[in-house]
């Protein structure tokens, strides 16, 4: 009994409850593609980054339920069909995270999936519908791809598209007034200073456990301003 008991509060405690079933204060949402989600082969769902910021805000005093709603392979237009769900959810907070795949080229195509233009209107219109609804976005660039990731479909690292999205999430950020964790600076930092990002990773993409530590560093001190804005 008492297995079953420790078993369904590690669960609760994953999806952002209780085992009292307690409504938290406030809720946070991240909203992604597969590096959201995290878990896969190496990476259990306690060692994501959403699991990770909803512990440390918890043992900072924050009453927070972090709810991880990534979807593998999801881009910026498919964001927005179920952006009604994510706000049924009535989060605080919600971070953003998308261009992955919005700027991949598959193989036998000769364009990204989505074109720059198209992926910074979405990102636009997520912040936009968001705020409407009171709640605050936190945008956030993808993480780099790691050097010895394989050629997309026309033959280029994938990292020379992405910047290209990089860049416009940074503009939307920018236009729109919201705050920005940009991952992929600080990912590029690391590498330029001689961090080989790729063992941060499972596949030089996906952040294995040691990558999601990075990326929950850099998102904690941009929460923590978002949840208190006037201390």
């Amino acid at each position: 009994m008492k297995r079953w008991i420790i078993y369904i509060a590690a669960l609760l405690f994953l999806m952002g409850g209780s085992i009292d079933g307690a409504e938290p204060a406030a809720r946070i949402v991240t909203l992604g593609d597969s590096i959201t989600k995290g878990v896969r082969s190496g990476v259990q769902p306690e060692e994501t980054f959403a699991a990770l910021l909803q512990s440390a805000l918890r043992e900072r005093g924050h009453d927070v339920a972090v709810t991880n709603v990534g979807i593998g392979g999801e881009r910026t237009d498919q964001a927005l069909k179920r952006l009604d769900k994510v706000i049924a959810l009535r989060p605080q907070i919600v971070t953003i995270m998308y261009g992955t795949n919005d700027s991949y080229v598959d193989s036998g195509k000769d364009k990204s999936r989505i074109t720059v233009e198209e992926y910074r209107e979405n990102l636009t219109s997520i912040v936009r519908q968001l705020r409407k609804a009171d709640i605050t976005p936190v945008l956030m660039t993808e993480p780099r791809w790691g050097k010895s990731a394989g050629p997309n479909g026309v033959g280029e690292h994938p990292n020379l598209r992405l910047e290209k999205y990089v860049a416009a999430c940074r503009d939307v950020a920018k236009t729109q007034k919201v705050p920005l964790v940009d991952h992929f600076q600080i990912w590029t930092d690391a590498q330029t200073a001689g961090t080989t990002i790729g063992d941060w990773t499972t596949d030089q993409c996906h952040p294995n456990p040691a990558g999601h530590r990075q990326l929950h560093q850099a998102i904690l001190p941009v929460v923590l301003k978002a949840l208190s804005p006037d201390e």
